[in-house]
């Protein structure tokens, strides 16, 4: 299963939130509160050297960061991110 790192707030995590849900792909929502620095922990570094979420750890353990990367990598394959260039832009 997925596992998400985010801060409710956050309008990017509110991007990765929402294809996962509209792509159906099972999420566990872990939240990391940034006012209080819960991601400057070594735990949380260890998964994201730059302490940003959201962060996206995929079921073999490998840990994405950045949304529009985790997007473009979610979106692959699926109506979200188009074959043809005119239809991505």
């Amino acid at each position: 299963m997925h596992t998400l790192y985010d801060y409710l707030p956050s309008g990017n995590g509110y991007k990765v939130r929402l294809l996962l849900t509209r792509l159906g792909i099972p999420f566990r929502w872990v939240k990391r509160d940034i006012l209080r620095g819960e991601t400057r922990t070594p735990e949380f570094l260890a998964r994201n050297p730059n302490g940003r979420i959201p962060v996206l750890e995929l079921p073999d353990g490998t840990h994405l960061a950045e949304s529009n990367a985790i997007l473009w990598y979610l979106a692959e394959g699926t109506p979200f991110l188009p074959d043809d260039r005119l239809q991505r832009a």
